[in-house]
């Protein structure tokens, strides 16, 4: 029996399927976020919907919890093509667009309502920034404000004197601040913080309270200075080529379902903030204030100088940093003048 009736049916199949198999996409993103988080959850759900309304053509690949290495390490593998993207620090990506990490200037932002008065405005330039430098910006989300997390009370500039103070590895603007206050802390990527408490290597560190005990940091320490010490945003960026592979339809897609789990997120992460102050409370960690008012404005003194000595370095965009700063001090402004 001839099998020719039966060849041209068979080969087109074939080359459908090719064609649909060369069509799908599939972004594998890396993250040191623990599996089981929060994040996770929401960006599988992202995921679950991305497949399901683009039929398939596009999927996402979480790598949680640091199995593919650091933001450095990530980066690099992303530049090789090994992975696609990641879910990044500000500072991490502060290498290939310094402007992306202005958020996180220290002592620079109050409280939420000015954060998001200022982002509103700011957002949409650092995505067209970062994606000038190679990188589409899915989300851009809230990481809390950081505070100090030590063994000893820290309420004073001089208590810091004597402490061994984590440094995100490669973070300039936070090192800038450090030298000012006269603190030479120890550089670390997040991932060796946990055995660093341990072993003693440190005994301060800052963090937001949510991530400290995401990472079971707050085990290690005992007392929390209640002052914000930065506002912290995390990224989750994609290389725009790999990116640019998808369809028109389908990269509207992903960002329509990025941006609603990120938006997700960030009520769950305001909303869950005081629990996780109280979590630390139960857990035995005193929370100390600076010692005097005239304490915590020394403290935006050296801020400013950091800030001053930031500029001076012509890392950041001078455009967008007083954009910025402007921002703010016109929301300042505005609620001094309110009735």
């Amino acid at each position: 029996m001839s099998l020719r009736p039966y060849r041209f049916p068979f080969v087109a199949s074939v080359l459908l399927l090719l064609a649909f198999s060369a069509d799908a996409r599939t972004l594998k993103i890396a993250t040191i976020v623990p599996d089981g988080s929060s994040w996770l959850t929401e960006m599988r759900k992202a995921g679950d919907e991305i497949k399901q309304v683009t039929g398939g053509r596009v999927k996402l690949k979480f790598y949680p919890g640091g199995v593919m290495g650091n933001d450095k390490t990530v980066l690099r593998k992303v530049r090789a093509g090994q992975l696609h993207g990641g879910a990044f620090t500000s500072g991490a990506l502060a290498a290939i667009f310094p402007d992306i990490e202005l958020y996180s200037l220290p002592l620079l932002f109050r409280d939420y309502d000015e954060v998001d008065y200022v982002r509103q405005r700011m957002d949409a330039k650092l995505r067209r920034g970062l994606e000038k430098s190679g990188f589409v910006a899915l989300s851009i989300s809230d990481g809390g404000f950081a505070y100090v997390l030590s063994r000893k009370p820290l309420r004073r500039v001089e208590d810091m004197s004597g402490a061994k103070v984590w440094l995100v590895e490669d973070d300039l603007m936070s090192q800038v601040a450090f030298e000012i206050a006269g603190v030479s802390p120890v550089p670390l990527p997040i991932a060796d913080v946990y055995t660093a408490l341990q072993t003693g290597l440190v005994d301060t560190v800052a963090a937001p309270p949510m991530g400290a005990i995401a990472f079971q940091w707050h085990t290690k320490i005992r007392y929390l200075t209640d002052v914000p010490l930065m506002y912290l945003v995390g990224v989750l960026a994609v290389e725009r080529g790999a990116f640019e592979k998808l369809s028109a339809q389908d990269q509207a897609v992903v960002k329509r379902a990025i941006r609603q789990a990120s938006e997700r997120l960030d009520a769950q992460n305001r909303s869950g903030e005081e629990n996780a102050r109280q979590a630390l409370r139960n857990q035995g960690i005193e929370f100390v204030m600076a010692s005097s008012d005239d304490e915590v404005a020394r403290w935006h003194r050296i801020s400013q100088q950091a800030i001053v000595k930031l500029r001076a370095m012509n890392r950041y965009s001078e455009v967008t940093i007083q954009e910025m700063l402007d921002h703010l001090e016109e929301f300042r402004a505005q609620q001094s003048a309110a009735p």
